[in-house]
């Protein structure tokens, strides 16, 4: 069967699709669990360790707290409250810390900082997987333990108002609820006032025991506008006269009641400089824990100042407070300041039941537990405390006891710190099955591209794809057998569980028929290489083709790269190790423009290379020249020389102005930036400014090639575009005041998708004309500039305004590179496929990206959205990330396409992309199965995985795009051949 290149490999990229999603299914593990819990039925408490039976206490300790209110404030980052802006906007909290009932934390939140992993910490203490960050967009409901399901269990009434991600998580649990939406960041001041309104009608009552609230306004307001914004301050005041509220409401209750409460002030995470979140920086993970109560004994000029926990440690904590079992997942430590007022046995016996629960989880997960340090140390400290509880017991009031008694909760202390690390850090168990069936279909799948590589960058660009000849071989039976002998022993001996076991069998067997047959196919296609090898050099007259310098820098730049992936440093800097390969091509073209325009008298003649096709060989000059020598330098007049001669410098300098603009990476991400100091609101003046130059720019280098109607759809979108930051309060119009209220703008923006969608209909529109008209590439070379166009305009919408100008530089390189490097050099296909994915690259982290979670912009899904759609908002967030890569691919679809003597130049390019997309992707599965005891395995390496894992689904879309775009397909081989050959 023969096909083109370019379908050939969008085909090999879906299956590579495939087989990526099931490394992933395999590679995030599940953290430590528990093994009982069936039907999550209550054991009863371990008794007090003593010598006598009448002195075991065989019941829970009664609850420390009457009523416990829980106001959960998102993104809180602990300078919020413990630095100058909770001093300025939080007086009534920082007077609470300072000098008030309190005991004042920061908590540690472990990555992923998203908000479904957080609640789940914090009410189970334990720590959710990685893979938490995707289900994050859509909760299921939560089947572990939890201080909420053991309150529910105990006949505890459970209040909710704010985020829904908690009604998803816990469905049954509240007798009353009112969820908002979490994932509108647009709306800051409505998603919390929904919570607020039901304040003043519970306070009063008493029909409940615990009361959560999550307010989002300031998670939204940090991914509209940063940690900077003038809108953090009003919604710090806010939320401290909330939290005032609420604490003197209970401070009444009290005085009726003479129980005391809890009230407790945290966040489930913090906030980047950026004001996203999801990766580990300090910002990030240091979340603010304040917990108050009447019962907290302070005494007059005590200064505490706030110690470091875990965020887990709040789950074992509250149950403490409500005289509840600590969930048996939970692997945090009580936080002793709340019970250290009481007495010393009281003190003892909570400590003693947190580490029978941390011991008895360990027991479960890990084989030798024994030797554990944590477990020796809570062996010792039971001892101690059965011997403490004896001379107790026998009323011995004596410094003996006093002292064994600090001793033994010193001993206790040491055993929770060491239990907890030793449980947070304990490796889970990775499916490897599936990741070694996903690693071996992408790596079968890159063979196979690799294999095929002469074949389809030949001037035909087709393959005979061997598909009848393994189907039918005897080795695709055998080795469909043998695998399908090995799923059956790994399903029926493996003692954990694997997500290929759990598919249905018809599923897994045609898993098993894909491997086989793509397997054979490697042997047919090694094959038919290997005869065709040695056919080649029995022709003696056929000289032996070389690589050109521009080859080589392409093909080491790309492995190099592939390589530097496997050190943690290298993933964190990535953009370095791009825009050092870009400055590089840059000086290498540089170098080439001026051999091309001052040849010198030892030039030699361009070499030629030699294909094999239809069992034909033929001589044709490199793909590159397209059938056309190098412009000697006498057709070169003199304006055009030196403008070759500059364009690769005027390149440089633009590169190296963008790498100003937004800091990125890990080492760098804390210095100032261009794009800090424009988004500060000293600068709105000249923010605005330079993104009205910007979009101007935008359409005078666009508008060349669109039609009357695109032209004059694409200035009103652009002006649509400037007129939805204005509205939003991002930039300013020249008669509009400083003060003006700001809105959503979404009748703006929706504006903007109109002409989006108008510009984008028409460009399909002409598409699919030129498929019908093949020989007109003037349809298909418009249609494909207006899609181009369109995807421009949602990019101008999308992007933040200090990004603009990473859009109009864009353009502008791709302008000077198209008219002045690629068409009067004459590359081939695939050296300028290759220039497009390294300046895509470059341009994605230009734009501030990198390989942490926390650079997603996630407003930009919510552009013109009044409510929360999730496949618009999840379109439209991949689309703002990845604007660099789908931009440039684009433009080289139609670069391709509007070169009518290119012949399937742009099947060749489809495949190229592929290729050079696979190689990144294959390699990383083997180095992250290889470092996944690493250190750094879930802060550096998971995020890139995940990230490569997007941009290989993205590389799937952009070849179906170039399949389309491809008139040629459908005729055969022997027609593009003597087309291309009468071109030439």
């Amino acid at each position: 069967m023969r096909l083109g290149s370019g379908a050939f490999a969008a085909s090999c990229v879906a299956i590579e699709v495939l087989g990526v999603a099931i490394f992933l299914r395999g590679f995030f593990p599940a953290p430590v669990r528990s093994s009982s819990r069936t039907e999550h039925r209550a054991e009863p408490p371990a008794p007090e360790p003593a010598a006598g039976a009448r002195s075991n206490w065989t019941k829970l300790p009664p609850p420390l707290f009457n009523k416990v209110v829980i106001v959960l404030i998102d993104a809180l980052r602990d300078d919020f409250v413990f630095g100058s802006k909770g001093v300025k906007y939080m007086p009534y909290t920082s007077y609470l810390v300072e000098k008030g009932a309190s005991h004042s934390f920061v908590a540690e939140a472990k990555p992923p900082t998203v908000t479904m992993p957080r609640i789940k910490a914090l009410m189970t203490g334990s720590l959710p997987g990685f893979v938490d960050v995707i289900r994050n967009l859509n909760s299921p409901a939560l089947l572990e333990d939890s201080v909420i399901r053991q309150a529910k269990a105990a006949g505890k009434r459970v209040i909710f108002y704010g985020d829904e991600t908690w009604v998803k998580l816990f469905p049954k649990h509240f007798v009353e609820y009112d969820g908002t939406t979490s994932f509108f960041v647009s709306d800051y001041t409505e998603v919390d006032d929904n919570v607020t309104r039901h304040l003043d009608t519970v306070l009063k009552r008493g029909d409940w025991d615990m009361l959560i609230l999550h307010y989002l306004g300031l998670d939204h307001i940090g991914h509209i506008s940063g940690p900077n914004s003038p809108l953090i301050g009003r919604k710090l005041s806010e939320m401290d006269s909330i939290l005032m509220k609420i604490h003197t409401s209970l401070l009444s209750k009290e005085r009726e009641t003479l129980s005391p409460s809890l009230l407790v002030l945290c966040g489930d995470h913090g906030m980047s400089e950026t004001g996203s979140h999801g990766a580990s920086s300090t910002e990030e993970v240091s979340t603010p824990l304040i917990l108050i109560s009447s019962s907290f004994e302070r005494r007059p000029g005590d200064i505490r100042h706030p110690k470091r926990v875990q965020q887990t440690d709040l789950a074992a904590t509250l149950a403490i407070g409500l005289g509840l079992p600590i969930p048996k997942d939970s692997v945090g430590s009580l936080l002793f300041p709340v019970v250290e007022g009481k007495p010393v046995r009281e003190q003892l016996r909570f400590l003693h039941l947190n580490t029978v629960q941390l011991s008895k989880l360990l027991q479960e997960n890990m084989p030798s537990y024994e030797k554990d340090p944590g477990f020796e140390q809570f062996k010792m400290a039971e001892r101690l405390h059965g011997n403490w509880v004896k001379l107790h017991l026998e009323e011995n009031r004596s410094d003996v006891l006093f002292s064994l008694g600090t001793k033994v909760l010193r001993q206790y202390l040491g055993a929770l710190k060491t239990l907890s690390l030793s449980l947070s850090t304990q490796v889970a168990q990775y499916d490897i099955y599936s990741m070694a069936v996903g690693t071996v279909v992408v790596l079968e799948v890159l063979t196979l591209l690799l294999l095929s590589t002469p074949q389809a960058l030949c001037r035909g660009a087709d393959l005979e794809v061997p598909l009848r000849s393994p189907v039918f071989s005897l080795l695709f039976y055998l080795v469909f057998l043998v695998l399908s002998a090995i799923h059956v022993i790994v399903c029926t001996s493996a003692t954990s569980s694997c997500y290929l076991c759990s598919i249905p069998w018809l599923v897994a067997g045609g898993l098993m028929v894909l491997v086989s047959a793509l397997l054979c196919a490697i042997v047919s296609t090694l094959t038919r290489t290997v005869i065709e090898s040695t056919l080649l050099r029995k022709n003696a007259a056929l000289p032996s083709s070389r690589w050109s310098e521009m080859d080589l820098l392409l093909m080491l730049g790309t492995a190099g790269h592939v390589l530097s992936l496997g050190a943690s440093s290298f993933v964190e800097e990535e953009h370095q190790t791009w825009y050092f390969l870009v400055n590089t091509l840059c000086l290498a073209l540089s170098q080439e423009a001026c051999r091309s325009c001052f040849p010198g008298d030892d030039s030699k003649p361009q070499h030629s290379v030699h294909m094999l096709q239809d069992s034909a060989v033929y001589r044709a000059p490199i793909l590159h020249r397209a059938g056309h020598t190098s412009p000697s330098s006498e057709a070169l007049g003199g304006h055009a020389r030196w403008a070759i001669l500059a364009s690769p410098w005027l390149v440089l300098a633009c590169c190296r102005l963008l790498r100003s603009l937004n800091q990125t990476g890990v080492q760098g991400a804390h210095r100032p930036d261009l794009g800090l100091w424009l988004t500060s609101s000293d600068h709105k003046v000249e923010l605005s400014g330079l993104a009205a130059l910007s979009l101007l720019v935008i359409f005078l280098l666009v508008q060349r090639g669109c039609s009357l109607v695109s032209r004059a759809a694409l200035a009103l979108g652009l002006l649509g575009v400037f007129c939805y930051r204005a509205a939003i309060g991002n930039v300013l119009f020249p008669w509009q005041p400083g003060d003006k209220g700001f809105s959503k703008g979404i009748i703006e923006a929706r504006f903007v998708y109109v002409f989006v969608l108008g510009i984008l209909f028409t460009g399909t529109k002409d598409l699919l004309k030129s498929q019908v008209i093949a020989a007109d590439f003037k349809i298909k070379t418009v249609g494909l500039w207006e899609i181009y166009s369109g995807l421009v305009l949602l990019a101008a919408l999308l992007l933040r305004p200090h990004n603009l100008p990473v859009l109009a530089f864009s353009l502008l390189i791709q302008t000077v590179m198209t008219k002045f490097i690629w068409k009067p050099l004459r590359h081939d296909a695939a050296e300028i496929t290759v220039m497009h994915y390294w300046f895509g690259q470059a341009f994605f982290y230009f734009q501030g990206n990198s390989n942490n979670i926390a650079t997603i912009d996630i407003s930009a899904g919510f552009v013109g959205l009044d409510t929360y759609m999730e496949i618009p908002a999840t379109f439209l967030t991949v689309f703002g990330t990845y604007v660099g890569p789908v931009l440039w691919a684009s433009h080289l679809a139609h670069f391709l396409s509007s070169e009518a003597s290119s012949g399937p130049a742009l099947s060749r390019a489809c495949f190229c992309y592929a290729l050079i997309c696979s190689v990144p992707v294959a390699t990383y599965l083997i180095l992250v199965t290889s470092l996944r005891y690493h250190l750094f395995i879930w802060s550096v390496f998971s995020p890139k995985l995940l990230y490569e894992g997007m941009h290989l689904l993205i590389t799937a879309a952009l070849c179906a795009l170039f399949t389309a775009a491809d008139q040629n397909s459908r005729a055969g081989p022997i027609q593009r051949w003597t087309l291309e050959m009468g071109g030439s």
